[in-house]
């Protein structure tokens, strides 16, 4: 008739983690993207990109490359 010896701190830690993943879990349902609607943001972005590339008057312009003050 010996019970189980039961570190506090390590029980208190897992019972934290678990309430931890159980939020996540939660808040991935909620606010949660699904794949189509991500790869079609990434396809959105890189199609604004290929525009944003082909407008530019010269092809190593950057806009965000520094300039020159003189």
């Amino acid at each position: 008739m010996s019970a189980d010896i039961v570190n506090l701190r390590q029980a208190r830690k897992r019972k934290a983690r678990a309430d931890r993943e159980k939020t996540a879990d939660e808040n991935r349902i909620k606010f949660g993207r699904s794949k189509s609607e991500n790869a079609a943001s990434k396809r959105v972005r890189s199609d604004l990109a290929k525009k944003i590339d082909g407008h530019r008057q010269s092809p190593n312009e950057r806009s965000d490359a520094p300039t020159r003050s003189s």
